[in-house]
């Protein structure tokens, strides 16, 4: 599974891939693969990472579990394939998008091209079941995103972390809140946002201010 990785962040995580947890990981989401089907396409599980150069990072967004519906998941948070209907979340996201930055309202709803702009659009669940939400919950994939978040926080600088409702906003323990931007809001589903904790957060803008500052590129949202 992990041949699927790119070299830079292969390298960069090569000592959670030799733990007997992650070894682990991989028989099982082998087995799964195999007996059912299952989401993102095996080929994109790492797509979060192969799409965003590690040596470019500057922003890391955490989601939970990939969508579970059929030709949803790309294996970017939130994200969806280019022509997919936005789900709720996503369509939220896109919203206080051009809200916050004074823009339109984006149709394509794949977020790959933030992820090519230094975004690390990371779930902490990489895999999921059809129709089965949480259904890969537990097994190591939870282990194995936290190591990358601590990894992050330690030997990069100056990242702004977006933490998006409350299952995200528990991960702000395990970054050093002294080398780097930690943004706080609540979630963008509508169970949320609808309720008055999303839009307005200008979690966009705040980012490229930051940015800015530090002398690195914006992001173009």
């Amino acid at each position: 599974m992990t041949t699927l990785l790119n070299s830079n962040w292969h390298d960069f995580l090569k000592d959670e891939f030799a733990k007997s947890y992650f070894k682990e990981l991989e028989g099982f989401i082998e087995n799964e693969y195999r007996n059912f089907q299952c989401y993102p396409p095996k080929e994109s599980i790492f797509a979060a990472f192969n799409h965003c150069n590690l040596d470019n990072v500057k922003v890391v967004i955490i989601g939970q579990d990939p969508y579970h519906g059929p030709n949803q998941a790309n294996g970017l948070c939130f994200s969806v394939y280019e022509g997919v209907a936005h789900p709720p979340s996503l369509k939220n996201i896109l919203k206080e998008v051009a809200s916050d930055t004074d823009s339109i309202y984006c149709e394509d709803g794949n977020l790959e091209r933030w992820s090519k702009q230094g975004v690390l659009l990371l779930n902490t669940i990489l895999t999921v079941k059809e129709s089965e939400p949480g259904s890969h919950k537990n097994r190591g994939w939870e282990t194995f995103s936290d190591a990358v978040i601590k990894k992050i926080s330690k030997e990069k600088e100056n990242i702004v972390f977006m933490l998006w409702g409350g299952f995200a906003k528990k991960k702000k323990k395990i970054i050093d809140t002294k080398r780097h931007k930690v943004l706080e809001s609540g979630h963008p589903s509508p169970l949320s946002a609808n309720r008055g904790y999303w839009f307005g957060n200008a979690h966009f803008t705040c980012c490229n201010s930051f940015l800015k500052t530090i002398g690195r590129q914006e992001i173009i949202w």
